[in-house]
């Protein structure tokens, strides 16, 4: 994407959110969720499926655009809208596009893309979180279709989602083989959630636990082909950790001008904090680690534009890119010294909303595994 157009989508993007979003964002984090009309409000703006193809209702853009606004969002310390969107958008409905049927298409990316259905994805469960292969939510095929059966935990967007992609064992024996993959109506008999979950962070983005009861699915609810499942996630888990690390570089960048702002007009011992050579060091280290980052993001948008991104690649970029945002923003915090802990001055969202993302989308532990087997093949 050439960079007249990167600014022209940045400061739409910028704008919409300063306008729908800002306003009214710490409503959102008390009530734990986010409106339905902002959804819609997105979709009339074209930020939901703007990489999509225009015949299922999206702008058939640039993967880079979508990466833009998930990184402007977290730039503006909206933590728990960017992990919603990037849910939704970003995931959700790439992989009924890349996957999917056109009669799949065109049951659920049009309305998904005006913001009117709401996606979510659910993988993880409570005994079984990035190891896939220990799910126990298991489907059953029946001459009327599919039978489901099991739960789910720590699903964004579960309250509210209209459609999930529920991953479930096909043939229990099969391991990872027999993982498949369906789309979920949640207004199905058979269908309920938990209470809500309550986080340290990203409280606006709704968390929840979904448990499926002899719900009945049709043939067609089935996503991709019977036990692909567990190749259609990894196929896919780049894509997500481009997410995440879209959210990390725009949360740190935010961090970092909240930081300059304040430690410029802060004075201690009759001096601005940023005399201080400590202040000086550590914001000359944040902004060289932000650039290096950065740089290796572009490359990997690039490699997945071509279809040449592996699940290293996107691993290293996972791993690197959310320990970074940690790590920047506990010390931009610490330059803000007792302020930093206040819900009065917004770098306190911008570190409570950081900590999850080094768990979510295959933790840091996980990370690291995949790129020692990269390097060292069955020895790890």
């Amino acid at each position: 994407m050439d960079e007249p157009t990167s600014a022209l989508f940045h400061a739409m993007i910028s704008r919409c959110l300063s306008q729908e979003v800002a306003p009214f964002y710490p409503q959102w984090e008390n009530a734990g969720e986010i409106p339905r009309s902002l959804w819609k409000t997105l979709g009339a703006a074209g930020l939901l499926g703007v990489d999509v193809d225009e015949i299922y209702g999206g702008a058939g853009g640039d993967i880079a655009i979508t990466q833009l606004a998930i990184e402007e969002i977290s730039r503006q310390g909206f933590g728990g809208l960017a992990s919603a969107y990037n849910i939704h958008a970003n995931i959700v409905m790439p992989y009924i596009q890349r996957i999917g049927t056109d009669a799949q298409c065109k049951t659920w990316l049009p309305a998904m893309a005006r913001g009117e259905c709401l996606g979510a994805i659910a993988m993880s469960e409570s005994h079984a979180g990035s190891d896939l292969a220990a799910m126990k939510t298991r489907a059953t095929k029946t001459s009327q279709g599919w039978v489901l059966n099991g739960s789910k935990l720590f699903i964004t967007n579960g309250q509210l989602a209209d459609l999930v992609i529920v991953c479930a064992k096909t043939e229990p024996q099969a391991g990872a083989k027999g993982v498949s993959l369906f789309l979920v109506d949640t207004s199905l008999p058979g269908f309920s959630r938990g209470k809500p979950i309550r986080k340290i962070g990203q409280h606006a983005s709704d968390t929840a636990e979904l448990l499926f009861d002899q719900l009945l699915l049709p043939q067609d609810a089935l996503l991709g082909e019977q036990g692909a499942g567990f190749n259609y996630l990894m196929q896919e888990l780049p894509r997500e950790r481009l997410g995440v690390g879209a959210q990390a570089l725009g949360a740190v960048e935010g961090a970092l001008a909240l930081t300059l702002d304040y430690v410029a007009q802060r004075h201690a011992f009759g001096q601005r904090v940023a005399d201080f050579q400590n202040t000086r060091f550590t914001l000359a280290e944040i902004k060289a680690q932000l650039d290096v980052a950065r740089a290796y993001f572009d490359q990997c948008v690039n490699r997945y534009r071509h279809g040449s991104m592996s699940s290293t690649d996107a691993a290293i970029l996972k791993l690197q890119l959310s320990e970074l945002q940690c790590r920047a923003v506990d010390r931009c915090l610490q330059l803000f010294g007792g302020y930093g802990y206040t819900h009065e001055y917004p770098i306190s969202r911008f570190y409570l909303d950081a900590r999850v993302q080094t768990i979510y989308a295959g933790s840091s532990e996980i990370m690291k595994e995949v790129v020692a087997r990269s390097l060292l093949g069955k020895v790890v």
